[in-house]
């Protein structure tokens, strides 16, 4: 379970999020709401840009993180229709089965997603990075860390969302030399060989912090040969490296993350994460907010012709830890 520190953390956030959602409901000034996919402090950093939005446009906004999953998202985008916002930004959770919903939303308001897209929806646009490519870049850092090659586990919260199942398939292909195939899915138990690496399976944790860490557990106890190990959502990266660090092994296991919790930027600093592949969650909450809000107004002129507002992921690492941390505290104003 999460130590009570981490509870009171994880609580303050969902505080902090609700008290956005009292905001000048009953005003005539247009409301945009923002979802999430889960409680992360990866998504108060979208909230920032989301509330910088917000105050640069003259606009209300909510912010709402699901702490339950699915049904919670479904229920908070239900409310959110009958509350009337005039659009609405979200992370879905399992797309595959939220179309029909999305598609309710979409006919009555205007409707983006971001961070994790829903394709067959249909939602204007998709704010954020190639989850692909980003996937790509983490293997891009692991070849870095382990240029002989080497056994590799996978880790993630859920390969239902869209931006999961694209990074993984970025990752593998580029691990394995494989042609390009954003749409291919290997199945997560398989051994997959290639290219010098072997990756020995993709453990899921749905977004259980306990679980999280035990699935390094078992595959540091599985797999004594293990090389490196990768984590695909904000929270992997930690749980890895704490799995590592009791095991022993750091050093001796390569470890990538994605995202940049201050707890994955201090490894990279100092050397027991060899990198993390880092959005921008900031701009996905900002952007989101300014796309709705001119849709909105009548002007569709932003919309990308593909639906995909691109925006760049980076590799992070030793060399660019510092200063890229320093930007982080000062979105967030720390």
């Amino acid at each position: 379970m999460p130590t009570r520190s981490v509870l009171a953390i994880l609580l303050c956030f969902v505080a902090f999020a609700s008290s956005a959602c009292t905001r000048h409901e009953a005003s005539d000034t247009p409301t945009y709401a923002f979802v999430s996919n889960g409680i992360d402090p990866y998504w108060v950093i979208a909230q920032a840009g989301v509330e910088k939005a917000g105050r640069d446009l003259g606009v209300d906004v909510v912010v709402h993180m699901p702490a339950s999953g699915i049904n919670d998202q479904k229920r908070i985008l239900e409310d959110l229709l009958t509350r009337q916002v005039a659009g609405i930004a979200v992370s879905p959770i399992d797309p595959a089965n939220q179309v029909e919903q999305l598609d309710d939303i979409a006919a009555r308001i205007p409707l983006l997603t971001t961070d994790s897209d829903a394709r067959e929806s249909q939602r204007l646009c998709f704010v954020g990075v190639d989850n692909y490519v980003a996937g790509r870049m983490a293997g891009e850092l692991v070849r870095e860390a382990l240029p002989d090659g080497g056994a590799i586990a996978v880790f993630v919260g859920r390969l239902e969302q869209d931006n999961a199942a694209r990074r993984r398939a970025g990752l593998i292909d580029e691990l394995l030399g494989r042609e390009p195939d954003p749409t291919r899915h290997d199945p997560a138990d398989a051994t997959l060989e290639g290219n010098g690496f072997r990756i020995v399976g993709t453990l899921t944790d749905q977004f259980d912090m306990a679980k999280a860490k035990a699935n390094v557990e078992d595959m540091i106890s599985r797999h004594p040969d293990l090389d490196g190990a990768v984590g695909l959502f904000a929270y992997n990266a930690p749980m890895i490296l704490e799995a590592v660090r009791q095991a022993g092994r750091i050093g001796d296991i390569a470890i990538v993350g994605f995202d940049e919790r201050d707890e994955t930027l201090a490894g990279v600093s100092d050397g027991s994460i060899h990198g993390t592949v880092v959005q921008n969650p900031f701009m996905y909450g900002y952007r989101s907010i300014e796309l709705l809000h001119q849709i909105d107004s009548g002007d569709r002129s932003g919309i990308p012709a593909d639906g995909f507002e691109r925006i760049p992921a980076r590799a992070i690492r030793k060399a660019e830890v510092d200063a890229f941390w320093a930007e982080k505290k000062e979105l967030l104003g720390t």
